[in-house]
């Protein structure tokens, strides 16, 4: 199962913003969100909750796929998120994430008994490329005890 899939199979405002992972690589996770009435703001565009959501997805679609072999010894949390809107959204748009520290200098951290902590940069474009918002989730890998 890839990122997206359990995302999708195990968060249900994934399915309901109908998100569609494109790329959920531990180098990389792209989702994109349709355009839907359903979920438009008062200027027409998508609303910054779905955006925010969109954006948090893809986030968490990075860390599934980086860390995703320590699930049994520890759980990923998000610790904060912080978000910009940029430019007026409108349509399609689409969300790319990148892991902010090396995978390996995390798990290092995890097993010297540490609960490390690591940023995860998005942006969230529009579908002529335009930045329309940027967001820097910062995640923990809490060990089970």
């Amino acid at each position: 199962m890839t990122a997206g899939e359990m995302l999708a199979a195990t968060v249900p405002m994934v399915r309901t913003l109908n998100l569609e992972f494109l790329e959920s690589t531990a180098e990389r996770a792209v989702i994109r969100m349709p355009d839907q009435a359903d979920y438009h703001n008062h200027v027409g565009g998508p609303h910054a909750g779905a955006m925010f959501t969109l954006a948090e997805s893809a986030s968490g679609a990075i860390v599934i796929a980086a860390f995703g072999d320590q699930l049994g010894r520890a759980v990923p949390l998000a610790v904060s998120a912080e978000i910009a809107y940029k430019k007026l959204a409108m349509g399609e748009v689409t969300a790319t994430a990148v892991l902010g520290r090396p995978a390996a200098e995390v798990v290092a951290e995890l097993d010297a008994g540490e609960r490390p902590e690591f940023p995860v940069t998005v942006e969230i474009r529009r579908a002529d490329g335009a930045v329309t918002g940027e967001m820097t989730v910062v995640w923990t890998l809490r060990p089970n005890s």
